[in-house]
């Protein structure tokens, strides 16, 4: 994987041109995974956008920050003349978007060339990447044994490690951009929901939404960012590591880990504190307790099943049935019980802030194990619940807390992925940014050893 900023120099220079990168991306796209990555491929579109922003670039004009980079979008966003399937097929009968989603509106004026739109879970309800309409695309690690990408954003993920785009654009309701972005080895940026807008993108939960990028490192997810968020890019300035403080709550987020998890998480804090970072464990079981596993997902839940029961009602045997059981545990809880849940979430969020105040950023694992095979989250019933929750586990929590997060690769060359979140609070994205560079910077000399 190519980060973003060299690929640009290489069209500046002359080295490549964006028909060149766009037909590696399609011819990718044509083989392997590509087929269940994808459940539309633009080929037409994206060769005719690649011309034009080689002719805006031979001009000499300014096409915008990703002029010519192949990006694809996740099958949530409208898309001129397309059906947003949200990777169902259920809504195969819906009439075409009228327009693009801003966030598709923003990507085009950059000079981004749409290959086309991502396989992802069903209507985003879930977080481990199956899909039984379209197909799962395979982890791009330990291929023979087929491992689950993560979800939602699962051929988002699988799209950028295997070529067939630079960047990925994604949506995030409990860890949807974060897990496949760390199952996978890649970089991924949970922004705060109102960041980023979400009109034109099939909702999920209006509470937790968002939509943030995939990519190969930090500065490209800062690049992205900016575009989607309306804003002109910034070079982003690592943070220094020196003096940082760094709070690692001491809580279930820690249990469970596999040996691979855990001897990268404790190889990246030795990395740190070796650099000049203060790391300290912080207790946090009062506030992560069984409360807050019972209502973390509820809200979520609530309003998934508000969205979708009359659909389920008239053509529920079209559902994943994963999804539309899991969506359907809220048919049975009151309004209040859902005002209950909301004054919840309030409380709690008053109350991590406090805890995380005096630090600059908190850091735990993105994922307590890295990614299992297909067959094992697939077994049963049971397994495929238990699975869901582990996967969603470490990444949910930010969504409650409507918070930002960086996950960072910390698997060494070979080994299975293995992701690191740096996490702030509401409104601090750049911020985020700028700790999770310079964190990206001390470990990567760690992650280049064999």
């Amino acid at each position: 994987m190519t980060p973003l900023a060299a690929l640009l120099a290489d069209l500046e220079a002359g080295r490549t041109t964006a028909r060149a990168l766009t037909e590696t991306a399609l011819a990718r796209a044509a083989e392997g995974e590509g087929p269940r990555v994808f459940t539309r491929v633009d080929s037409d579109a994206a060769l005719a956008a690649a011309d034009v922003a080689d002719g805006v670039r031979a001009a000499g004009l300014d096409g915008g920050p990703l002029l010519g980079l192949p990006v694809s979008v996740k099958d949530l966003f409208d898309v001129k003349g397309q059906v947003t399937l949200a990777g169902s097929v259920v809504r195969a009968d819906e009439p075409p978007a009228a327009q693009d989603a801003p966030v598709v509106r923003r990507l085009r004026a950059a000079g981004a060339v749409i290959v086309g739109r991502t396989n992802m879970t069903e209507f985003a309800f879930s977080g481990v990447g199956l899909n039984p309409h379209y197909g799962t695309p395979k982890n791009p690690w330990d291929r023979a044994t087929a491992r689950i990408p993560g979800g939602s954003s699962s051929g988002a993920a699988v799209s950028v490690t295997d070529g067939m785009a630079a960047a990925a654009v994604g949506t995030d309701t409990g860890g949807s951009v974060r897990i496949p972005a760390g199952l996978c080895g890649l970089t991924g940026f949970k922004p705060t929901q109102a960041r980023v807008t979400r009109d034109g993108c099939f909702p999920l939960s209006h509470a937790m939404d968002s939509v943030g990028p995939l990519a190969p490192t930090v500065d490209c997810c800062a690049l992205l960012d900016a575009v989607l968020a309306g804003e002109a890019p910034q070079a982003v300035t690592p943070f220094p590591v020196q003096g940082l403080r760094l709070a690692v709550p001491r809580c279930l987020l820690l249990d469970d880990m596999d040996e691979a998890v855990s001897t990268a998480f404790e190889t990246a804090l030795h990395r740190l504190s070796q650099a000049g970072a203060q790391v300290d464990g912080v207790a946090a079981e009062d506030l992560i307790d069984e409360h807050y596993v019972a209502r973390q997902a509820a809200q979520v839940t609530a309003e998934a099943w508000a969205l979708h029961r009359a659909t389920i009602g008239l053509a529920g045997e079209r559902y994943d049935p994963r999804v539309r059981d899991r969506m359907k545990l809220a048919e049975a809880w009151s309004a209040a019980d859902l005002v209950d849940m909301i004054h919840w979430r309030d409380a709690f969020i008053a109350r991590w802030d406090r805890m995380a105040a005096p630090y600059d950023a908190l850091i735990w694992p993105t994922l307590p194990t890295v990614a299992p095979a297909i067959a094992q989250v697939d077994a049963d019933e049971a397994a495929y619940n238990t699975w869901n929750r582990l996967m969603l586990r470490n990444t949910r929590l930010v969504n409650v807390l409507d918070g930002c997060a960086v996950t960072l690769p910390v698997h060494r060359p070979g080994e299975a992925p293995v992701g690191l979140q740096v996490v702030g609070p509401r409104g601090h994205d750049r911020r985020v940014l700028e700790i999770a560079a310079g964190v990206e910077a001390v470990l990567a000399e760690m992650r280049r050893v064999p």
